[in-house]
């Protein structure tokens, strides 16, 4: 049973009122002063107060002042004969959760404990029921879709669901998670399909090497001066937590999703991104910029000088500054910095969230910390809410700059391992291979035998490459169980799912 606590010196009067609460389930305790209200807080927690603003000794904000000392978690909703707007200010900058102006009547009343004691199990109970209703059509989304743009809708279908689900009851988010599951079958299906073909039919879709050509370079064509940022490792779920936070400064102008090329891994997504080309013509065109897969040096150094050559490869004249963002004290370094910028372009990648993910791998406190999805988007609101990230980005809009926000690939928490054989050479991704003799018993595979026709450089003349659908991880017949288990439900990268290669690609103008 829920409590009130009413707290007013002409209680006597609410006896009409306190029937009909009582009526209506709820326990209320009532004091005619503040120094009782006070009191009773010292000993209990009741689940909301009501406080009269005008009581003689302590007044209603010295109580509230009081309450909020003892029981910040408490809502107190502030009831007023006084609509003066200092009184007001008084209340909410005490944190008042609510108030309602003298005389009330019982709807209102009823409504306020909605809203502060029972808003959640409300939200719960809507939300179920609204998934309910369209679990159907999402099942026949996912059973019809034959486009890339269809499976884009399904994932930001899905997305929408998992954010209003997070706080719902298991039983409705294991079949969110179920449908999510059928979906990534229908997409690695999809991919498998028509993967190739897109490149050999020269009908690909916007893809990574593509985002210079034409979301940049018409921008800039224009005068448009552009913050391009890349948050490495960045899934649309994640950027729909931080969203809210970025739309203080920002007008979203679009929202959309494009597709990662495979592998959708950095090495091979972002130098894609930078340079404008694939792999393979990377390697061909700047041998010294690419960095083979068994070669032990870092796979993205070379970013800046990539970029260099797309601007070069189209005639583009403009001039650009480039920042890697590896730890805050840098990014507070260089947003000092920005009032200085005079260059049209601007390229920032933050590698924050990537580390994140790498570190639920290794450590057995994150593992704790980021135990589902809903976890990981909780740390990165958490992150970007409370790191330089976010003071980079105010400074941007206030300097008048566009933004340009995406990322290399996204990343998926992995389940089931499954055993592949390769050489000594093989490389060490969970979620793809490339080397020779590769051999994989498991059924939702996906190989390319001739790399070249997707643009992928490949090592020697027999390699191929192997993809992970789904929620599936590789791991060597050696101590497979114990990998099995070591890597169960952690966030890997590299492989074929709609969170590793639908992503976001963000415009912003500043407002």
């Amino acid at each position: 049973m829920s409590q009130i606590l009413w707290a007013d010196d002409e209680i006597e009067l609410l006896k009409p009122y306190l029937i009909f609460l009582r009526e209506k389930g709820y326990d209320v305790v009532t004091v005619t002063n503040g120094l009782d209200a006070v009191d009773y807080c010292t000993g209990a927690a009741p689940d909301i107060v009501f406080l009269d603003e005008q009581m003689p000794g302590l007044s209603g904000i010295e109580t509230l002042q009081e309450i909020k000392a003892l029981r910040p978690e408490v809502p107190v909703v502030m009831i007023t004969k006084s609509e003066e707007e200092q009184i007001m200010e008084q209340a909410i900058g005490q944190q008042i959760a609510d108030y309602l102006i003298k005389p009330v009547n019982p709807s209102q009343i009823l409504m306020c404990l909605k809203k502060h004691i029972h808003r959640r199990e409300i939200v719960e109970q809507e939300t179920n029921r609204s998934y309910r209703e369209e679990f159907s059509d999402i099942s026949y989304m996912i059973d019809t879709a034959t486009t890339l743009q269809e499976f884009m809708a399904i994932q930001r279908t899905l997305v929408k669901w998992d954010l209003q689900l997070s706080n719902a009851d298991s039983s409705m988010r294991e079949i969110l998670n179920q449908q999510r599951k059928q979906a990534n079958a229908a997409f690695a299906k999809f991919i498998t399909r028509n993967y190739e073909g897109w490149f050999t039919q020269g009908n690909r879709p916007l893809m990574s090497p593509d985002i210079f050509k034409d979301v940049l370079f018409p921008m800039l064509d224009k005068g448009d001066k552009v913050f391009f940022v890349v948050i490495d490792n960045f899934r649309y779920d994640q950027w729909k937590m931080i969203q809210p936070l970025l739309s203080e400064y920002f007008s979203v102008t679009e929202d959309n999703l494009y597709t990662s090329i495979l592998p959708t891994a950095t090495q091979y997504a972002r130098n894609a991104i930078c340079s404008g080309l694939m792999p393979q013509q990377i390697k061909d065109m700047w041998p010294d910029l690419w960095v083979d897969e068994e070669e032990e040096e870092g796979k993205n150094l070379n970013e800046k000088d990539l970029i260099q050559t797309q601007l070069d490869r189209f005639r583009k004249r403009y001039e650009f500054s480039y920042f890697k963002i590896n730890e805050s004290d840098f990014c507070e370094k260089i947003t000092k910095q920005f009032r200085q910028l005079r260059t049209p372009l601007n390229v920032v990648v933050i590698n924050f969230i990537d580390m994140l993910s790498h570190s639920r791998t290794d450590s057995k406190m994150m593992r704790e910390l980021m135990a589902d999805e809903a976890a990981y988007r909780s740390l990165t609101l958490s992150w970007f809410r409370h790191s330089p990230t976010a003071a980079m980005f105010r400074k941007i809009a206030d300097l008048g700059y566009k933004v340009v926000l995406t990322t290399d690939h996204g990343t998926i928490r992995v389940n089931e391992a499954v055993q592949i054989i390769g050489d000594k050479n093989t490389n060490t991704n969970l979620r793809y291979k490339v080397g020779k003799a590769l051999n994989c018993q498991g059924k939702n595979i996906f190989e390319l035998t001739h790399p070249d026709k997707v643009g992928l450089p490949c090592p020697n003349v027999s390699s191929s490459y192997m993809f992970c659908t789904g929620d599936d991880f590789f791991a060597y017949p050696n101590n497979f169980n114990y990998y099995a288990q070591f890597y169960r439900n952690t966030f890997q990268h590299g492989g074929i799912s709609m969170e590793e290669m639908l992503i976001p690609l963000i415009t912003m103008e500043p407002k």
